[in-house]
């Protein structure tokens, strides 16, 4: 296998038909970092053709469930053994630090194990009372059959074992595509999948450009179900385009996340520092580049101005710089257009009246932060109101705004003035109010005094634009199977209903 030999179809690493190559940068200093192929609507068929055959002619599909989960331990077992060069590989395509980058693989790692455990543990299939001894009827789990995932830049290999551990723990075989932005640990995951044993034609990999490689997948008539995590516009193109053929949809699209912060929470020395710096948290790791990210501040009136004055004297502290180096705390971000993006949405902010409390530019080049990077400091938003675009729009880059509101109903009425409803948080040191608010919050998950964490038996998604489906938890694992209903009638007769 050659350094551009990354598209895996029916067991075979190739090149793209067309022989086209794609430069993968490291946002730290815009050099390359690798070549990959750029594969097309040729390769693309060609995977997808694989796929159906392993599915309708391989052993895969009819492999029993505790073999299938025992290949999935065998990966969680591989991913610890490369801990350390997936985690370098992350941190160097995305931007994020080597800690953000061991902390994924730990994460995927979990993945993996959970939905091994979750489908070996399950029941053969759940009986029903038919009302006669004579008939047994049994509801059944069966996979869907070809899955095409489609994977952002931000999280590329956490997000792919969101998709990659249920379906395949399910009996599926799938077409995945990472981000051309960063498809690198994608690639170290197939191969870890095939050293694992999978059988050939179960997973394979186009790495290549959303139109074409992502479209064809959509529209494909082969595919059975497709799975799209990214933004909404594009989300809004993968659905339309699976229509047609009326295949399984799940997309987990973006947010706009509020962090609410009550007076109350920040009555005492602790609960300040505390409640500043999940602040930081939820608006700066992995320089803002989160689908979660507590983008929004919205904190009672009353502690406004001493919450924002510390949120920003500690965001000028942050250590920016490559995500390999010690001591660094934010990356830059993933591309020139991720900057040009974050440059943007602050010039708006401002002209449409934001108090800019710090960060607002790039930072002064030093040993860690090259020119050439695509560095940009955390950037706190003060006296912002619902009608700046920085504020209704997703902005995936380390900025922060700040509203405020004076009574509780004027907090969740803040809170859910969005088109999204990924996620959010409450911070109150009156656990009454903390949960009659998040209960009151349209967001598909809400923390109370903390933000971030996430389970993997718990599911995630949003509500309003934030997308459709679910992953993690049971109900990811069946956004990847269907139900059958098998009615056996132990003693058969005739039914008589017509006189012949």
């Amino acid at each position: 296998m050659s350094a551009a030999e990354t598209i895996h179809v029916d067991g075979v690493w190739r090149a793209a038909a067309s022989g086209a190559q794609r430069e993968v940068l490291d946002p730290a200093d815009a050099k390359t970092l690798a070549v990959v192929s750029e594969g097309g609507v040729e390769d693309t068929d060609a995977a997808v053709a694989a796929a159906r055959r392993a599915f309708d002619q391989g052993p895969w599909p009819r492999t029993p469930v505790a073999e299938r989960a025992a290949l999935l331990r065998r990966v969680a077992e591989l991913l610890q053994r490369d801990r350390e060069t997936i985690a370098l590989t992350e941190s160097r395509d995305t931007g994020k630090t080597l800690e953000e980058g061991r902390v994924d693989v730990d994460d995927v790692t979990n993945a993996f194990r959970y939905f091994a455990d979750l489908a070996a543990g399950e029941s053969a299939g759940r009986v029903i009372d038919a009302g006669s001894p004579d008939v047994h009827s049994v509801v059944v789990h069966e996979p869907v059959g070809v899955c095409a995932m489609i994977t952002p830049w931000n999280y590329p290999l956490l997000q792919a074992s969101w998709k990659v551990a249920p379906a395949l723990v399910a009996g599926n075989t799938f077409v995945i595509k990472p981000s051309e932005v960063t498809p690198l640990s994608t690639v170290h995951l197939v191969k870890l999948l095939v050293e694992a044993g999978l059988p050939a034609g179960v997973a394979n990999l186009v790495t290549g450009a959303g139109d074409p490689v992502g479209a064809r997948l959509s529209e494909h008539p082969d595919v059975d179900l497709i799975s799209f995590t990214g933004g909404l516009v594009s989300g809004t193109k993968v659905a339309q385009a699976a229509a047609p053929t009326v295949k399984k949809v799940a997309l987990e699209l973006g947010g706009k996340n509020p962090n609410v912060v009550f007076a109350d929470a920040c009555a005492t020395a602790e609960g300040f520092d505390t409640a500043v710096d999940q602040a930081l948290n939820a608006a700066f790791i992995h320089s803002g580049q989160v689908c979660s990210a507590g983008a929004r501040l919205i904190v009672e009136e009353s502690v406004r101005e001493r919450f924002v004055a510390e949120l920003a004297r500690r965001a000028e502290k942050i250590k920016l710089g490559r995500g390999t180096e010690g001591g660094v705390e934010c990356g830059p971000l993933v591309s020139a257009q991720q900057l040009d993006k974050t440059e943007a949405y602050v010039a708006s902010a401002l002209a449409e009246g934001a108090l800019l409390r710090c960060g607002g530019k790039q930072p002064e080049p030093s040993e860690v932060r090259p020119a050439t990077g695509y560095f940009y400091l955390p950037t706190v938003l003060d006296q912002c109101h619902r009608q700046m675009r920085v504020v209704r729009e997703e902005t995936f880059g380390p900025i922060v705004t700040v509203e405020s509101f004076q009574t509780e109903e004027e907090a969740v009425t803040l809170a859910n003035d969005t088109e999204y409803g990924l996620a959010g948080a409450v911070w109150s040191a009156d656990t009454a109010r903390a949960r009659r608010v998040a209960a009151r919050l349209r967001h598909g998950t809400v923390w109370i005094n903390d933000y971030h964490p996430y389970l993997p038996q718990a599911e995630w998604g949003g509500f309003g634009k934030s997308g459709v489906g679910r992953e993690l938890g049971p109900a990811g694992l069946d956004e990847y199977r269907e139900t059958k209903h098998v009615y056996e009638n132990l003693r058969p007769s005739p039914v008589r209903w017509f006189a012949g």
